[in-house]
């Protein structure tokens, strides 16, 4: 196939995703959109899929605003948070030991410093879930307090790129809660202990969401399952983050369209990787859970196709013979390259469950992971993506598969 008709393609599927879907985040009719979308295309080069389907809740921002004394804080609804109209004293915490002693019950409380440095994990998330984080969620559940005000920095290793980051980001999680940055903060801590007046219009919206799964040859010795996420955080186009995953895997199957061979190769486009409750995920683990032992090799896509360094494949507990393949592959292609191991992926669940695997992201994003202010913000739309490398991937990974 030439290698024209391939980039053309990509630059089409991406600006499907990017830009004509307006939101691809879970549970969202734009999200429907494109799990749709990615059938149809798959379908085309002779894949036979299955529809997974689960149940998600889409969220509306209505916006919020903070009140102490005459002045007005500006303050952001956090993701999936319950709205509110109240008022009550304010309340500092700056500690697991501080909001282990005080007393929160009826108060609005503002965490802030050390408490607040790092985004908590959902509550019922649980491929990562630090004791630190549900310790802290079940003080303030069990505390009661009426509402919660977060003012947070930078975490791009939890958070992406967004600043401020919202510190709770839970479906789950039924306290109202809104957020601002670490300098708004500052500013409202002489307030501490009058009243302050808290209004978030924030909506919760039932919904459905689906993972998308095509499957070709026979599984007479086992399974290679290729991953990418097809949603995206709301606020964000979503480019590498992970439309560029998706594009990879349409990419591949057109390229395996001749595939008859005696491995089952499944594409998923799986669903929820930025999303609180990680529906797809959990829905793939529960489904597969007696049969992780088929998988040879999970190969997951996400991050790739920065314009900027390198394409990178990590390695994970791969075979002797896997991984010199990989590396085979990788020396026939100048813009790809082995890269170092990150947790961050989709990946991460087959390797819990005991599956070799290769993780493909960008040399620069997973460089500046501590420090990148793109994903999950405005700026990761299609002018940071270089479709050349999107390509390149998409041929080296049916060099591998092949192999």
């Amino acid at each position: 196939m030439k290698p024209e008709r391939l980039y053309q393609n990509s630059l089409t599927y991406l600006q499907k995703l990017c830009n004509e879907i307006p939101d691809r985040s879970v549970g969202s009719e734009g999200n429907r959109i494109a799990t749709k979308y990615f059938e149809k295309i798959i379908s085309t080069f002779g894949w036979d899929t299955e529809i997974q389907e689960f149940e998600a809740i889409d969220w509306k921002d209505g916006a919020a605003s903070l009140q102490a004394d005459s002045l007005i804080f500006e303050v952001f609804v956090s993701p999936y948070s319950l709205g509110c109209q109240t008022e009550g004293q304010l309340i500092s915490v700056s500690s697991i030991e501080e909001l282990e002693q005080i007393n929160i019950k009826g108060n609005i409380v503002l965490l802030h410093g050390e408490i607040a440095k790092e985004q908590l994990m959902p509550k019922n998330f649980v491929f990562y879930n630090p004791e630190k984080h549900q310790l802290i969620i079940s003080l303030l559940e069990n505390g009661e307090p009426r509402a919660i005000i977060c003012a947070t920095g930078r975490n791009a290793s939890l958070a992406g790129g967004a600043y401020p980051f919202p510190l709770i980001e839970d479906g789950d999680f039924d306290i109202p809660s809104v957020y601002m940055t670490e300098d708004e903060g500052s500013k409202l801590l002489p307030h501490v202990g009058k009243t302050v007046v808290l209004k978030s219009i924030s909506r919760r919206i039932p919904g459905k969401g689906w993972n998308v799964i095509a499957r070709k040859g026979e599984q007479v010795n086992g399974r290679i399952v290729i991953t990418a996420h097809i949603d995206a955080k709301k606020g964000t186009p979503g480019a590498i983050d992970n439309a560029t995953g998706v594009v990879v895997l349409l990419l591949l199957a057109d390229l395996l369209e001749d595939y008859d061979g005696n491995k089952l190769i499944e594409i998923v486009a799986i669903n929820g990787e930025d999303y609180y409750a990680v529906p797809g995920q959990m829905l793939y683990v529960n489904k597969n859970q007696d049969r992780f032992n088929e998988i040879l090799l999970n190969i997951n896509i996400d991050g790739a196709g920065y314009k900027e360094g390198k394409s990178v494949f990590s390695f994970y507990g791969l075979p002797e013979e896997i991984k010199n393949n990989a590396q085979d592959v990788l020396n026939k292609f100048n813009g790809i390259k082995e890269g170092v191991q990150w947790p961050q992926g989709d990946h991460s669940i087959f390797i819990q469950n005991g599956c070799p695997a290769i993780a493909v992201s960008s040399e620069w994003l997973i460089e500046n992971t501590e420090s990148q202010d793109i994903t999950h913000t405005p700026k990761d739309n299609i002018e940071i993506v270089d479709c050349q490398k999107v390509v390149e991937i998409a041929q080296a990974l049916n060099l591998l598969v092949r192999k």
